[in-house]
């Protein structure tokens, strides 16, 4: 398990605080091709945008929606270490597929390729979120780690594209299984139906049902394997289905996800954060050329006592009514051109619409 960071040395310190720019870099450009470049993408082709429905973003919600062509999506994997090769079998990442110019000269619509140089796909780079950019229509997913290639340099790089996550549902729902203690040896122990709840539980834990379609069901196979790691990880997925980028870390699950407000809701946020209208408008929303604004709001959840490990450790029965999540937090995000505002908290989830 990945250690907190007074429990780190001062080097791995400093790693750490280089990823966590990397993270918060990352999620900001995602945040915007995920969500704001896809609704204005519904603009464009003058198609109707689908806001999430409140009750959609409740723990257990099994709503599903249409995939739409306009939404963007993808699948980006960020470690804070090296994937070991022992994880090669499930995250398939190869020299076949590794970024250099030799391999993405076969991708169609990859502008950047003719100025492509190697150091283009180290976070360093000026140009580092365009090439994850362009590289996100590719399938599958992509994958930024510490770049092993120097020693005792903390420097990270966009190192695969196209990767596989390649790990069965069944082996995911063990392995959290036997971690929060509710089954010792094997998946099928306690029988086939107790089977099946843990494999729906699995999807719970990471904010989805268990119909969710391929992309959130890889990202969060994904997440539940870096835990075997021995240093943070993030995973992030757009998915049209869910109109939400979802992200997974050592914090937890968010969900981001567009709203829309009226000139009274407007109006009372500006009240309740003694400001105006007009310094939010600026701030925190888009013009949604209908009858409101638009901004991203984060639902972030925690997990409850049937979602952690039992503290004397004994073995436990499930109870599959119990929710294995609640909602945490509330948090309106600043637009990218605002970088000086801080995200406020907003009550949505369970507010009314009056």
């Amino acid at each position: 398990m990945w250690k907190y960071r007074e429990q780190l040395s001062y080097y791995d310190k400093l790693r750490r605080s280089i990823y966590e720019i990397l993270r918060d870099a990352l999620e900001r450009r995602l945040m915007k091709i995920s969500l704001i470049d896809s609704f204005y993408n519904y603009q464009k082709n003058k198609a109707e945008y689908s806001f999430v429905e409140k009750s959609e973003l409740k723990p257990k919600s099994k709503k599903m929606e249409k995939e739409s062509e306009y939404f963007n999506t993808f699948l980006v994997i960020a470690c804070e270490g090296v994937l070991s090769t022992e994880l090669k079998n499930y995250i398939r990442f190869f020299p076949e597929n590794s970024v250099i110019k030799k391999n993405l000269r076969y991708l169609p619509q990859f502008t950047l390729y003719k100025q492509f140089h190697r150091n283009l796909r180290y976070f360093d780079s000026p140009r580092f979120l365009d090439l994850v950019e362009q590289l996100l229509d590719v399938d599958y997913a992509l994958l930024i780690q510490q770049d092993a290639s120097v020693k005792k340099k903390n420097r990270y790089a966009l190192t695969h594209f196209h990767v596989k996550i390649d790990w069965p549902i069944s082996d995911a729902s063990e392995d959290l299984a036997k971690w929060l203690r509710y089954i010792q040896n094997h998946l099928y122990e306690n029988g086939e139906k107790e089977a099946r709840v843990f494999q729906n539980k699995l999807f719970e834990y990471y904010g989805c049902h268990h119909t969710a379609g391929g992309r959130r069901t890889a990202g969060l196979i994904a997440a539940q394997l870096l835990r075997k790691l021995d240093s943070i990880s993030t995973v992030f997925v757009s998915s049209a289905e869910a109109r939400t980028m979802y992200r997974y870390s050592e914090r937890g699950v968010s969900k981001f996800f567009l709203i829309q407000l009226t000139d009274k809701q407007l109006g009372s946020l500006a009240k309740a954060q003694n400001t105006t209208v007009e310094s939010l408008q600026s701030s925190y929303f888009f013009d949604g050329n209908g009858p409101g604004l638009v901004g991203i709001l984060e639902a972030s959840y925690s997990y409850t006592t049937h979602s952690k490990p039992p503290k004397d450790g004994k073995l436990r029965k499930i109870r599959p009514a119990y929710n294995w999540l609640t909602l945490k937090d509330e948090l309106l995000h600043p637009k990218l051109d605002a970088p000086q505002a801080t995200p406020i908290r907003y009550s949505w989830v369970y507010a009314s619409d009056d």
